[in-house]
């Protein structure tokens, strides 16, 4: 789960992660009030949107006094803010945070991201701050400094020092840095993140440390733990169909193919998608409806997927392993007598009673196109959006 700048802020602040001062602002004179309470001197005003890239789309200005911060914000407020990570249709800007300016000596990267391929925590540093981390790995990856954790001991002292080196700090900056690592680190750890990116972390030149920029991303599986972290959730930065697929408790994500995909079991669900691609055409989506579908996860799957103007045609492929294919063709027929299916469907049936099943579908009166084997369901599937 995403969350806002000024949310992983708040976060940071609660394991001693020093950020600057500041609040978040619904109306340009919210904005104002902040701007005066924080002195009155320089701010800036950050739209916050679930995106990166705000301060080249225009979100992100300076105002040298609180009647400007007023006037920006009223100016970043409701605008459609368009960045590399929105797409063409950018987001609706609805709060912004309103935050003391830095003079700035120096900025740099730290980050926490699981590593999947060693099944470990990996903490990383880099004296290219302020620039995209991908494009800094993929151009010059010597710059990023890595340390991997050890999941039975975590992040060691040791480990951050020579990070905080690395980072070409010195003297009591050293000591800073250090502690900084391993603030966020018990941040990253004890809120069940996926995701922790401090791109700035800037040096002042007062000698201080501060994330000027933070990017937390929340393991939506651990939510249950942190009924304080799930209240963060901003609807309004998501996905609409992907909202109203939570409410029904499928997995759904939304893509921009033409071929609605409804599939039980998320690996078969990525090899669906894969076949799609390779016979010609594109998924509209990732729904995987679960080892036990019934006619119920049937239905709304099928809501979902007629609620997608860009959906041409459906794919349904049911491998019966832990449920009988003959069961999960007598949900699709019930489901499609229940909802107005406007598009050509194709069922692939595989494993326990796909005989039967397959009858059941071609006896059913309605207008099916049967499938024998992934191959020939991504081939019907493609012509029919064609």
């Amino acid at each position: 789960m995403k969350i806002h700048e000024y949310q992983a802020k708040e976060i940071l602040k609660k394991y001693g992660v020093p950020v600057p001062k500041g609040g978040v602002a619904f109306t340009p004179e919210e904005a104002e009030r902040i701007a005066q309470e924080l002195g009155g001197g320089t701010v800036v005003v950050k739209a916050q949107i679930h995106a990166g890239g705000r301060g080249k789309g225009g979100g992100v200005k300076l105002a040298h006094s609180p009647a400007e911060a007023r006037e920006v914000a009223s100016r970043i407020l409701g605008m459609q803010l368009i960045t590399h990570q929105t797409g063409p249709e950018g987001r609706i800007v609805k709060r912004v945070l309103v935050e003391q300016g830095m003079d700035i000596e120096q900025e740099l990267y730290l980050g926490i991201v699981l590593d999947r391929s060693k099944s470990r925590l990996v903490v990383m540093a880099s004296q290219a701050g302020g620039m995209d981390i991908e494009q800094v790995a993929a151009e010059s990856p010597e710059q990023i400094l890595r340390e991997v954790v050890d999941p039975a001991v975590g992040l060691q002292g040791f480990q951050a020092r020579k990070l905080s080196f690395g980072l070409g700090l010195s003297g009591d900056l050293v000591r800073k840095g250090a502690q900084f690592i391993l603030a966020l680190y018990r941040a990253y750890v004890e809120s069940d993140g996926s995701l922790a990116e401090i791109n700035p972390l800037v040096r002042t030149k007062g000698g201080d440390l501060l994330a000027l920029d933070a990017k937390i991303t929340l393991d939506d599986n651990a939510l249950g733990r942190h009924p304080d972290l799930a209240a963060l959730r901003d609807l309004d930065e998501e996905e609409p169909l992907e909202v109203e697929a939570s409410n029904y408790k499928l997995n759904y994500i939304k893509l921009d193919g033409s071929v609605g995909c409804m599939v039980n079991g998320a690996g078969l669900a990525m090899a669906t998608m894969d076949i799609i691609k390779l016979a010609g055409a594109a998924p509209a989506n990732f729904l995987d409806v679960g080892g036990g579908a019934n006619v119920q996860t049937v239905e709304n799957g099928f809501r979902i997927l007629m609620s997608d103007a860009n959906v041409k045609a459906v794919l349904i492929n049911i491998f019966g392993g832990i449920v009988r294919c003959d069961r999960v063709a007598e949900g699709v027929v019930q489901a499609l007598k229940n909802v107005n299916v406007r598009m050509p469907v194709v069922v692939r049936l595989e494993g326990t009673n796909a005989e039967e099943g397959s009858r059941i579908l071609e006896n059913s009166g309605l207008n099916f196109t049967v499938a024998r084997g992934l191959k020939d369901a991504a081939e019907k599937v493609v012509a029919a959006t064609r």
